[in-house]
């Protein structure tokens, strides 16, 4: 037994050489991977994907996923225009679509984006009012997105989307903000009651107008109103105005008055 481990105890270390040789050599790399490829420190090529055979201590590949990313923004103490203090927290959507200017141009692309993407959104949400910031976010995220894909450019990274996530007030400025709220929905109530009564009185007079060109319409009118209380029946005594000009109704013409 010993003289068969002696005759191939030496090929041992040879299958081990040749195995880390082709670990070292052959690399298989995902749809949604690249390879950029460096030859004695020297960038070569992009590969992938698929194998990938390499010269084993002379070539040397950095893996890129091309897949979107997912980076949440850390809270930031944000300053308003009107000197509101807020918190506010976003996510940024990007992707990698040049993985040599990715590996090259900037190290570890994701921690460089994520810090950008800090000072940015302080930036800004700085050069806004809170109002701002609540009722225009998309307006906002689109701005953040803008200037995050431009300054990202030289990377090869592709800001895809920003989303400001939440927007946190203190207390005070909680009850300020209700306070106000209750305000403006008192004064739009004020303003469409002084516009309905504005209505009704245009409506009134016109109306009056109209039943002064036509002296018939006026009495019709009364009689329409003996017919409605006349219908409900409620049982009680109504007084109805006697009309000035009713006694011409019985004045007979050519008599005068005596005396």
């Amino acid at each position: 037994m010993m003289d068969v481990f002696n005759q191939f105890g030496f090929f041992i270390p040879l299958i081990f050489l040749i195995l880390s040789f082709l670990w070292a050599a052959i690399k298989i790399l995902k749809e949604y991977e690249r390879g950029v490829i460096f030859t004695l420190g020297r960038f070569t090529s992009v590969r992938g994907p698929g194998l990938i055979i390499l010269v084993p201590f002379i070539q040397q590949m950095v893996r890129t996923d091309l897949r979107t990313v997912v980076l949440d923004v850390p809270t930031q103490d944000v300053i308003s225009r009107d000197n509101v203090s807020v918190k506010v927290n976003a996510v940024v959507y990007f992707r990698v679509i040049d993985p040599r200017s990715a590996i090259i141009q900037v190290e570890h692309f994701i921690e460089a984006t994520s810090q950008l993407a800090q000072t940015t959104l302080r930036s800004v949400l700085g050069k806004h009012d809170l109002d701002e910031m609540l009722a225009e976010r998309d307006k906002l995220n689109a701005d953040i997105q803008e200037i995050l894909d431009k300054q990202t450019d030289a990377w090869g990274i592709k800001v895809a989307n920003v989303e400001i996530k939440h927007v946190d007030l203190n207390e005070n400025m909680v009850r300020a903000i209700a306070r106000q709220a209750e305000a403006e929905r008192e004064r739009r109530a004020k303003v469409i009651n002084a516009e309905g009564e504005f209505q009704a009185a245009a409506k009134l007079l016109e109306a009056a107008q109209v039943l002064c060109e036509v002296p018939e319409a006026m009495q019709l009118r009364y009689l329409s109103t003996l017919n409605l209380f006349a219908n409900e029946r409620n049982g009680s005594t109504i007084v109805f105005p006697f009309p000035m000009n009713l006694r011409d109704w019985f004045t007979v013409k050519g008599d005068k008055p005596s005396g």
